[in-house]
């Protein structure tokens, strides 16, 4: 697979020990707060995957974007910085390959870092909570969740790849992705359409979410991924016209 040469390109880059520990801290924020608060938790009579969520997903969610946002900068840094982009131009090589290749790449890496907090999540709900279902229940609740949370990370992944495309200095491409991630954290939980900005979609817990608006909001993520690979194709082209 063409991703492979991507891995070879992020040995020396630092992008996969940053995600991996950026994992393993997100992952003990759970552990953590069930290890010195468990009491707070263990009383509610709600299942125990829900009540995990509810009460770190948030941080959870904070640190994910972040690592995205580090991710995504890393991997276009590299490309600029050995003038490899100006390079591509005298190769059979299409930019379009090359951003499809990096976002598989990302996307490998965002499944790694959720599973690791599912691995988490999954160990709390064992070690402190009664489990009616059984450990398959829970596998399955894991599963569910976290599969949402991978979807929802979609279009602030593939947004946040798009402007370090874009940006040649990885500072300005981190910059507006901290800015974008200040702004969804101050936008009003309750609004439906705001929820819909896609450094905000992660922040959501569509379990804790009235089936209706979960429903309407996992079939608007493919829309808005949609909408976001043509925005970034057109102004690809219209770029290489004028560069």
């Amino acid at each position: 697979m063409s991703v492979f040469p991507e891995c070879k390109k992020m040995k020396r880059s630092g992008f996969f020990p940053a995600l991996l520990l950026g994992g393993l801290f997100s992952a003990m924020v759970p552990v953590l707060n069930m290890a010195f608060r468990s009491e707070l938790y263990t009383s509610q009579g709600k299942p125990p995957v829900r009540i995990l969520l509810d009460a770190n997903w948030q941080m959870m969610a904070m640190l994910n974007i972040l690592l995205v946002l580090v991710g995504t900068c890393i991997l276009y840094h590299t490309e600029y910085e050995n003038h490899a982009i100006g390079k591509m131009a005298a190769l059979p090589i299409k930019r379009g390959k090359l951003f499809v290749d990096k976002f598989l790449l990302m996307a490998a890496a965002c499944i790694v870092i959720l599973a690791l907090e599912a691995a988490a999540v999954g160990f709390c709900s064992f070690r402190w909570f009664p489990l009616p279902e059984g450990f398959h229940g829970l596998i399955l609740e894991l599963l569910q969740n976290f599969g949402c949370f991978l979807l929802l990370m979609m279009p602030a992944m593939l947004l946040s790849l798009f402007i370090a495309s874009v940006c040649e200095n990885m500072w300005i491409s981190l910059g507006i992705g901290v800015i974008c991630v200040f702004t969804a954290t101050m936008l009003p939980s309750g609004n439906f359409a705001l929820s819909l900005f896609p450094y905000a979609l992660l922040f959501q817990i569509p379990e804790s979410l009235p089936a209706h608006t979960a429903g309407k909001l996992l079939l608007a993520v493919p829309i808005e991924i949609g909408a976001i690979s043509i925005a970034g194709a057109l102004f690809t082209n219209i770029r290489r016209r004028f560069t």
